[in-house]
């Protein structure tokens, strides 16, 4: 008779608070293997033969996995069974190695807190602070020196510019600095499985997580990411690894991980596929008389007011446009100046939504915009 997922993985649960037991005799065997356990992150990792990681015959390392597994466990409940039982029939993954496989995935507590709380929350000039240092811009121009071949290589080719794709880096991760530092699989599963308000989305990308690991040969439990599942110098969440990494430097593999290349042109391509226009502007100051100008401020972020229905709210753009340009009225809180709190005004074009298709923040883009005008003002004025 066939064993259905869920009595398997309760049976697999039963172990674990049995061998929780047995750990707190042999804890000083245990605490140094775990501590000394590394986390390899990179796309060119060799994938394993998932029942031989799993089928350990040393005692000490069999605890030592099924521990780590049993600290902050996933629930053996009917979502995980449904979700294994999808990946078998729709992508014809191996039942037993993936129930092997999430017997190791651990649920986050730290991340569900994070996920309540994101920077895009914040008022813009604080949210500005955290972008528009230094140290931020500095490092920009020394990515972007570094890697001066792959970035003039790549605006030649895709239209994006040099500055916009080093500031998304700047943005996302500090030039590859900060990638994060939670296992990939344990934040999708997390947010997949104990996060309602966003489960399917977060079990969408679990799922495009597990395909790209096969196939690119990487071992789903090693990657490391932010507290959502991005990955890599980019940021890319898994869904959008499989449909814009690319393979820049032509070895066959898509290193978001150590590649800048591969890096450069993925993001790019990023743009590219949601309809970047070449040489149109991004966003531009605009002036108000009155507050007739409020009627139009909306949370959506695609482009919708034409100039004459600018001209019409008492709105003035600093620059001329095409007259069938349409744009997105911003608006962007300053920080007060005594109890009434300061507002400075954008239109939003094309390039600025596209920008919004990385992170639907207005905020975001806004900032990715003004870093990379920093960056690019203070490299041109270094010899």
């Amino acid at each position: 008779m066939k064993v259905q997922a869920g009595s398997r993985l309760k049976v697999q649960g039963l172990r674990c608070l049995l061998l929780q037991r047995i750990s707190k005799k042999i804890h000083f065997v245990i605490s140094p293997i775990m501590e000394t356990s590394p986390k390899i992150v990179g796309a060119k990792l060799k994938a394993q033969n998932y029942s031989s990681m799993f089928g350990l015959k040393n005692l000490t390392y069999i605890l030592c996995f099924s521990l780590i597994s049993c600290a902050g466990n996933i629930k053996y409940t009917k979502s995980v069974d449904t979700f294994i039982n999808k990946m078998v029939t729709t992508h014809q993954f191996d039942e037993a190695k993936l129930n092997e496989l999430f017997q190791s995935v651990e649920i986050k507590e730290a991340i569900l807190k994070k996920i309540s709380s994101p920077a895009e929350g914040m008022p813009w000039y604080k949210y500005r602070k955290i972008f528009m240092t230094e140290a931020r811009i500095d490092g920009g121009v020394k990515f972007w020196r570094e890697n001066e071949s792959a970035l003039s290589a790549v605006e030649q080719k895709t239209g994006v510019p040099a500055e916009i794709i080093v500031a998304i880096l700047g943005v996302e991760t500090f030039y590859g600095q900060k990638t994060g530092n939670y296992r990939v699989i344990d934040a999708l599963s997390t947010l997949g499985f104990s996060y309602p308000p966003r489960s399917p989305f977060f079990l969408g990308e679990l799922e495009n997580y597990l395909l790209l690991c096969r196939d690119e040969h990487i071992n789903p439990l090693e990657p490391v990411g932010s507290y959502a599942g991005a990955m890599g110098m980019p940021q890319f969440m898994p869904s959008s690894f499989r449909s814009y990494a690319v393979d820049f430097n032509g070895d066959s593999y898509r290193d978001i991980w150590h590649d800048s290349g591969d890096v450069i042109a993925s993001v790019a391509n990023y743009f590219v596929k949601h309809q970047w226009q070449t040489g149109q502007a991004i966003v531009i100051p605009v002036s108000a008389t009155g507050d007739a100008y409020k009627t139009a401020l909306t949370r959506e972020l695609k482009p919708d007011l034409s100039l004459a229905k600018l001209e019409l709210l008492n709105l003035t753009i600093s620059r001329s446009l095409p007259l069938h340009t349409k744009v997105k009225l911003l608006a962007f809180e300053q920080e007060p100046l005594g109890q009434k709190p300061g507002e400075e005004l954008w239109a939003g074009l094309d390039n600025f939504y596209v920008i919004t298709r990385y992170n639907h923040s207005p905020l975001y883009a806004m900032a990715v915009y003004q870093l990379s005008q920093s960056i690019l003002n203070k490299k041109g004025k270094i010899p």
